[in-house]
């Protein structure tokens, strides 16, 4: 069972997002995230290099952030799961309910690819 999304996270506007390639140097992106329960959501694309980190290793680090990725918080384990296409709606409406610019669809239309992080 995941635990609770940390407070350090809940309603912060952006997170570090930290990938691990497989030389074990972590990657940080600061990205925005969608809440729900105690899992949060990423939208991306299937070609970005976080994907790729992802599918090789489901291991993370969240903390929050600014728009820029400086880090203003503890940095908390997760584990990322990249969705089936099944679950990308439920994943997106958690985004758009918090960003209105993610409503734009021609901003966003080549996004493919959804993650949903569980703290451990």
């Amino acid at each position: 069972m995941a635990s609770p999304i940390p407070s350090a996270i809940a309603g912060q506007k952006y997170v570090s997002l930290m990938t691990f390639r497989k030389t074990g140097v972590g990657v940080p992106t600061p990205v925005w995230f969608g809440e729900d329960g105690d899992r949060l959501y990423v939208m991306t694309r299937s070609d970005m290099g976080k994907t790729k980190r992802i599918r090789n290793n489901a291991q993370v680090k969240v903390a929050p952030s600014t728009i820029r990725g400086k880090v203003t918080g503890p940095e908390f384990a997760a584990t990322a799961r990249i969705l089936p296409p099944e679950e990308h709606k439920h994943a997106r409406e958690t985004i758009n309910r918090k960003y209105w610019m993610a409503r734009i669809p021609l901003i966003w239309s080549r996004t493919d690819t959804y993650f949903e992080i569980s703290f451990n």
